[in-house]
């Protein structure tokens, strides 16, 4: 089996699929619009694009399943306040003061996702 996409639910598939293609620096398909019932982030291969659809439900619970990210062009700290410029939100701060641990923050939609440390931080 192949992963293929990480389905998300959406309000705005569009809007959001914008947040993330934003985050990742990831394509938005050729041809999907505002408005459209789905809307795809094309990753690049072999890791699974991502895939907004719309939902007429809007999110009252945890997310049962997130995605962890590690940075790779910039530190765990700096890619937290990269990402709340952008609109994300701290939901839980994981940090200790020796410098493991992760963040846990909500999109524009509130779905959850984590923020580790970078690979040269773990190996320092």
């Amino acid at each position: 089996m192949i992963l293929r996409h990480i389905t998300i639910d959406a309000g705005n598939p569009y809007v959001l699929a914008q947040f993330w293609s934003t985050v990742t620096g990831w394509p938005i398909a050729d041809g999907d619009v505002p408005g459209d019932d789905e809307v795809l982030v094309v990753a690049p291969s072999p890791v699974p694009s991502l895939l907004f659809i719309a939902v007429p439900e809007s999110k009252s619970v945890k997310n049962r399943v997130h995605i962890d990210w590690v940075p790779t062009e910039r530190t765990r700290d700096e890619e937290v306040d990269r990402l709340l410029t952008l609109g994300a939100t701290i939901h839980e701060d994981h940090r200790t003061p020796e410098g493991p641990g992760w963040v846990t923050m909500l999109d524009p939609e509130h779905n959850e996702f984590c923020i580790e440390r970078s690979l040269a931080e773990r190996s320092a």
